[in-house]
């Protein structure tokens, strides 16, 4: 038994990300062949157990509030796609495209995780990739936070709340990746939070809107993914007026779809 336990901590990192990866593969395979009244109970394990094993993987990089920022993403994920699995025909040809794509995410949450680590400390070339694949993640688990919280038809100030806190989770980390600070900043902590109730306020707009979740949620993680973008350009002193162009552009061909498809069907 001790020398189980001495192999478990002599491992190197990215044969813990790969176990990690592979165990909550495993977890979300074994959720989603449970019974419906199980499963809400079992994610949240799950999502336990993810925090638990990205602090054992990454436990030797991390030091103050990077025990929280850092290891947010990765479990957040986790509760994404088991609740949006359910969402999602029990074919066993889904079962194995999801927990595959699932298990892909999982592993580049934890190499990210672990380079923002290493960067809060020194200057590493694989920042930027990281930041990019971080961004591109919290992008991806709002869609099915957003998709989730729409499918269950919940009073528009409800769905709202569960908007703004969703997006909370999504949003800090995010910001606080920009410069990589021992601590969460008064700004950066007044942006999530101003950011997230944006959002929650046009989650309560649109379930005044008559159109589909798809739309819906696709409208949501358009408006984060330009919230999020923009404010991390700015942090980093780089926003420029084409940036926002980029970004305006994209948001208004969205909200141009989404005023298209209105009445189109619920």
């Amino acid at each position: 038994m001790d020398q189980f336990s001495h192999g478990l901590t002599s491992m190197r990192k990215r044969q813990k990300f790969v176990l990690t990866a592979i165990a909550l593969s495993f977890g979300v395979w074994f959720v989603q062949s449970a019974s419906l009244e199980w499963k809400y109970g079992l994610i949240a394990l799950l999502v336990v157990l993810n925090w638990v094993l990205a602090v054992w993987s990454l436990r030797e990089g991390l030091a103050g509030v990077e025990w929280l920022t850092v290891t947010i993403p990765a479990p957040l994920f986790t509760a994404a796609v088991g609740l949006f699995y359910i969402l999602l025909p029990q074919a066993l040809w889904a079962k194995i495209l999801i927990v595959g794509l699932f298990g892909v995410g999982q592993y580049a949450l934890l190499l990210t995780a672990n380079i923002f680590s290493v960067a809060a400390i020194r200057t590493i070339a694989l920042y930027r990739s990281a930041a990019a694949m971080s961004f591109v993640m919290t992008v991806l688990t709002g869609m099915l936070v957003f998709n989730t919280i729409l499918s269950f038809r919940l009073p528009f100030w409800l769905g709202g709340l569960w908007v703004a806190v969703a997006s909370l989770t999504l949003i800090l980390p995010g910001l606080w990746s920009v410069k990589l600070e021992p601590w969460i900043s008064w700004e950066v902590a007044a942006y999530a939070v101003w950011l997230s109730v944006a959002l929650g306020m046009l989650a309560v707009a649109v379930a005044f809107w008559p159109i589909t979740t798809a739309v819906g949620s696709l409208f949501l993680t358009t408006a984060l993914y330009i919230y999020l973008g923009i404010s991390q350009s700015h942090l980093s002193d780089r926003l420029f007026a084409k940036t926002v162009w980029e970004y305006v552009t994209v948001g208004g061909v969205v909200l141009v779809t989404m005023l298209l498809t209105s009445g189109l069907g619920v």
